[in-house]
């Protein structure tokens, strides 16, 4: 998800910059900064940017200049006073309710709009607005071009773990498969034992007890959902569109198939590849982070 594109432009007596980037969140979070005297630019822009862009803390700049010309606009001293009186008044409110504002700055009241007579008309605004959003699909174009490249590389980076999963999986059911004859055996001695030593028992109900120890020890299950979890991971890697979130989900199952595989391993070998499994899918949680 992190990205960046830069993009400048000029028409008439304007010049501009266009500032785009993104870092991870699990969520989309748009943060625009922009001219708020250009009608309809902040909604038509945050409308484009949710339809193009899933997943991301997602912050775009405007900084827009105005370049010196023989009719150079001046400020509008009724304006002006009109609006020091109104900070004065919201500065006072502030204060009866103990809080401290930020104080404004020479640039703020600048900003205010109609502050600078001679400035754009109102169809020159809308002209501009025009002319700027013309702008916005080369800079998104920019930006998730290099958005794609990343995404590239990680899409690798988590085919690897994938695999590295996979062999896993393959390791532990070779484990498994092999002590079955070792775990019989100490199954058929600890009945033996219990029956010599429990005169009356009833041996059908301690061998029923004994089954369903071997049935909790079997990790048949968890090795065939975490060998269908790789398949499922592998069609999102090759999906198109937003996939973040569904491996998200994925990762979490993922480790609680693991979490039980050493639970019920039982044996020094197989928890050591559920851990090796654990330590894997964990780096493979953090990669996840940045996919949109």
């Amino acid at each position: 998800m992190t990205g960046y594109a830069t993009q400048q432009g000029g028409a008439a007596e304007f010049s501009w910059t266009w500032e785009l980037r993104s870092v991870n969140a699990k969520g989309l979070d748009l943060r625009l900064r922009l001219p708020d005297w250009l009608p309809g630019l902040e909604q038509a822009v945050r409308a484009e940017l949710s339809r193009t862009i899933a997943r991301g803390n997602v912050s775009l700049s405007l900084k827009l200049t105005r370049e010196a010309s023989g009719g150079a606009a001046r400020i509008d001293p009724a304006l002006l006073q009109a609006t020091l009186r109104a900070l004065k008044e919201i500065e006072a409110a502030a204060r009866a309710q103990d809080l401290t504002l930020a104080p404004a700055s020479a640039m703020d009241i600048h900003a205010v709009r109609g502050m600078m007579e001679g400035g754009a008309s109102d169809d020159d605004a809308a002209a501009l607005a025009q002319t700027l959003l013309g702008e916005l699909p080369g800079l998104i174009d920019g930006f998730n071009q290099m958005r794609a490249g990343e995404g590239a590389a990680l899409n690798a980076v988590l085919a690897d773990q994938l695999g590295q999963v996979d062999r896993c999986v393959t390791a532990a059911r070779t484990e498994a498969e092999a002590r079955k004859a070792d775990w019989a055996r100490t199954l058929r001695d600890n009945l033996q034992r219990v029956l010599q030593n429990s005169d009356g028992a009833d041996s059908a109900r301690v061998e029923q007890e004994l089954a369903l120890i071997a049935v909790k020890a079997d990790v048949t299950e968890e090795l065939d959902r975490l060998g269908a979890h790789v398949g499922a991971a592998r069609d999102l890697l090759a999906a198109k569109g937003p996939v973040g979130r569904k491996l998200d989900f994925l990762m979490q199952e993922f480790n609680r198939e693991a979490n039980t595989l050493c639970a019920k391993a039982q044996s020094n070998a197989l928890t050591r590849i559920g851990l090796d499994l654990k330590a894997v899918i964990d780096q493979m949680r953090e990669q996840v982070q940045n996919v949109e």
